[in-house]
């Protein structure tokens, strides 16, 4: 038998808030100046024409128009490749 009675566990690093990341404008949206686009951690998604990446990797618009998502082959500085997806307002 246990000597002490049992407690209730505590809730350290279990009560973060979420943090709501992901792709807010798909694409063909319009979108306006300052809107977010992507919220995002590092750079899954690179910023294109009329985009820009904030602080903390968040993607938004620099002018009003139309997302478009498109794909690129970039080659890393070690002669590696990944496909890139880039994100453009026209």
């Amino acid at each position: 038998m246990a000597k002490t009675k049992s407690k209730r566990s505590s809730r350290l690093g279990r009560d973060a808030r979420p943090k709501y990341l992901g792709v807010k404008l798909s694409g063909n949206q319009k979108v306006k100046t300052g809107q977010v686009i992507i919220r995002q951690r590092g750079s899954k998604f690179i910023a294109g024409e009329n985009v820009k990446k904030g602080r903390d990797s968040t993607l938004y618009a620099l002018k009003d128009g139309v997302v478009k998502f498109t794909t690129k082959k970039i080659r890393a500085f070690d002669n590696s490749q990944r496909k890139a997806k880039i994100v453009n307002v026209e």
